[in-house]
């Protein structure tokens, strides 16, 4: 390869590493991106999902309807409209945690509820999977 030829190359790798990066379309249709995770008390136990939104597929078994609540909260987990049900009073502690992203603002969310019940109570069917 010629010098001219080489400097040619480097010019034009430059001038394509100086133009910032094409947004993914895909990622841009998304309101939000986050990982959930639901534990047993001490982490005797954990699972995890991700759920992307506005919902296509995915492995949420409830992605729309939890797609739903997150948007009529803003993606705001504290703000999830509770279900009227009555729990019973049961100690088996789990903690559910979601990180991510909505509308490009971070997520990072984390409670202990009492038991599995109070913990679909307070979430609908974000955390039920």
């Amino acid at each position: 390869m010629s010098v001219r030829t080489q400097a040619a190359a480097v010019a034009a790798a430059t001038a394509l590493l100086a133009l910032p990066p094409a947004p993914a379309a895909a990622d841009d249709q998304n309101d939000g991106r986050l990982f959930l995770t639901v534990s047993g008390s001490q982490n005797t136990w954990i699972r995890g999902i991700r759920l992307i939104c506005p919902a296509a597929d995915g492995h949420h078994p409830h992605a729309a309807d939890a797609c739903k609540a997150l948007a009529l909260a803003h993606g705001r987990l504290e703000e999830l409209p509770e279900a009227s049900r009555t729990c019973a009073p049961s100690r088996d502690p789990v903690t559910a945690t979601a990180d991510g992203d909505w509308h490009g603002a971070p997520v990072a969310w984390r409670r202990t509820f009492p038991n599995t019940c109070a913990l679909e109570a307070a979430t609908g069917p974000v955390f039920r999977f």
